[in-house]
């Protein structure tokens, strides 16, 4: 086996504590070697304030994993490229398509890796959806998306804040199984809901269709509480299927026909460690411009104010 990947991780926050740190440690591709955060440490190895103090001054490294806030991603991994290191992007990748696409050419120029990542696609039930949908003819299509954001984001102001994505955070998670399994498809129009004291939406409604006119209904709420929904749906000819639990479980017309335990993160890192070994990038932007085209095309509503 080759030697393990040397990699940091950089943003110290609840997705890395929660997810990438875990699954780092059972990860005999990589080693952890160093941690870069203004605001939380990782115990047993150097940390640094930012990644700047990190590239220069650090152990020897050979990729980064960024799980700071999209806003201030791109100046990190264009720093890493540069520096010749592998990316790892937690999503959503950026605060903008233009700046991925900038550093998907970047690293493309210099031979690195650049995985922009969506962990949603590695939901235990996705693929079989996928299977079940190409063999079917879809009629309509729908996702409900609605979660409570006090419990998911308690106190991150960086999320209610421009390239913060408000509601379209979790969001995209679920635009990143969709366009995975659902024929391409795009925007006809939305209606995002501004609480009025914040910068980013806590709630939209999307209306999508296909090149073929199959209409798809997507509902983003950040304000539901009791039992989490995370469902994608879809009329066929060979039944209703139901993609739910985040893609944990698949069922049609009532019957489960696949459910499996979450191993998104573990399987991520497999993937970007075939990506480092080899040289190659998997960047996907699609969820990335449906939200973009969300903004762009959506009806701004004012509703009232949110507070944690």
């Amino acid at each position: 086996m080759p030697e393990p990947i040397r990699i940091a991780i950089v943003g110290i926050g609840k997705i890395a504590r929660d997810q990438h740190l875990p699954a780092l440690a059972k990860d005999k591709e990589f080693r952890l070697v160093a941690a870069a955060s203004p605001h939380g440490t990782v115990d047993g190895i150097p940390n640094f304030r930012d990644i700047e103090t990190l590239l220069q001054a650090g152990p020897e490294i050979e990729a980064v994993s960024l799980c700071m806030p999209p806003q201030f991603r791109h100046d990190a991994a264009r720093a890493a490229i540069l520096a010749g290191k592998h990316v790892f992007l937690e999503k959503p990748p950026g605060a903008t398509v233009s700046e991925v696409e900038q550093l998907k050419t970047l690293a493309a120029e210099k031979g690195l890796s650049l995985f922009a990542s969506w962990h949603s696609r590695y939901a235990p039930a996705v693929e079989a959806a996928r299977a079940f949908l190409a063999a079917a003819q879809i009629k309509t299509a729908g996702i409900n998306w609605k979660e409570d954001v006090r419990r998911w984001h308690p106190n991150q102001a960086w999320i209610w804040q421009p390239g913060g994505f408000g509601v379209f955070d979790p969001g995209i998670n679920a635009l990143s199984i969709a366009t995975h399994i659902l024929p391409p498809m795009f925007i006809t129009a939305a209606t995002l809901d501004f609480p009025e004291n914040r910068d980013a939406p806590i709630a939209a409604q999307v209306s999508f269709r296909s090149a073929d006119g199959i209409p798809v209904a997507v509902d983003f709420d950040w304000r539901q509480t009791g039992p989490q929904s995370w469902d994608i749906l879809a009329e066929t000819d060979k039944g209703a299927m139901v993609l739910s639990g985040g893609g944990t479980k698949l069922t049609v017309d009532g019957k489960t026909l696949h459910e499996g335990p979450e191993a998104e993160y573990p399987m991520l890192y497999r993937r970007f460690a075939e990506l480092v070994r080899e040289r190659k990038s998997d960047v996907d932007l699609t969820p990335l411009q449906h939200v973009a085209d969300a903004f762009m095309l959506g009806k701004r509503n004012v509703v009232e104010a949110f507070f944690d």
